[in-house]
């Protein structure tokens, strides 16, 4: 097989399409009339698999102009992407075994941003300054004035309780 790249991205998506579809099948699944909480990701899981299928099918039987092997793993990017994640999770509701308190919404987003931006090749503190304010007022307008979701959006430090 010359096509690798294709073969094993569309083994990864029907991996996690898969995973999804499983997932959900734990939440109500209802109909398409009166969906449950589980439609939807079901549904999405089940055509992520079908895409993964397709494109791993595709590169099983139709050749490649070139050969397209796996190349090294990109380490840096790889966990700057992963840690990002954790360390927005751990921001927006903190830890309160280890006494670390929760930085909210605008905390997480900047934090999330500064190490995400370590993913790159190169750093600029003042363009990962300009994107995090940028992520935090549209987040904070999505999901604090138009959703009215209820969740710490300033640290626990300054919001005076």
């Amino acid at each position: 097989m010359k096509n690798t790249q294709d073969f094993y991205a569309g083994l990864l998506f029907a991996l996690v399409g898969s995973a999804f579809a499983w997932g959900a099948l734990g939440y109500q699944v209802g109909s398409s009339g009166r969906m449950g909480p589980g439609f939807v990701p079901l549904l999405l899981g089940v055509l992520l698999a079908l895409l993964g299928g397709a494109v791993m099918l595709g590169a099983a039987l139709f050749q490649a102009d070139r050969v397209n092997a796996i190349g090294r793993w990109a380490w840096k990017p790889m966990v700057a992407i992963i840690a990002a994640n954790l360390l927005f999770g751990v921001a927006l509701g903190g830890l309160p075994s280890l006494k670390l308190p929760a930085l909210g919404l605008m905390g997480g987003i900047y934090l999330l941003t500064f190490v995400a931006c370590l993913a790159g090749e190169r750093f600029k503190l003042k363009e990962a300054a300009l994107l995090a304010t940028a992520l935090a007022a549209l987040s904070y307008l999505a999901f604090v004035l138009l959703l009215k979701l209820q969740f710490p959006v300033w640290p626990v430090f300054l919001a005076g309780n």
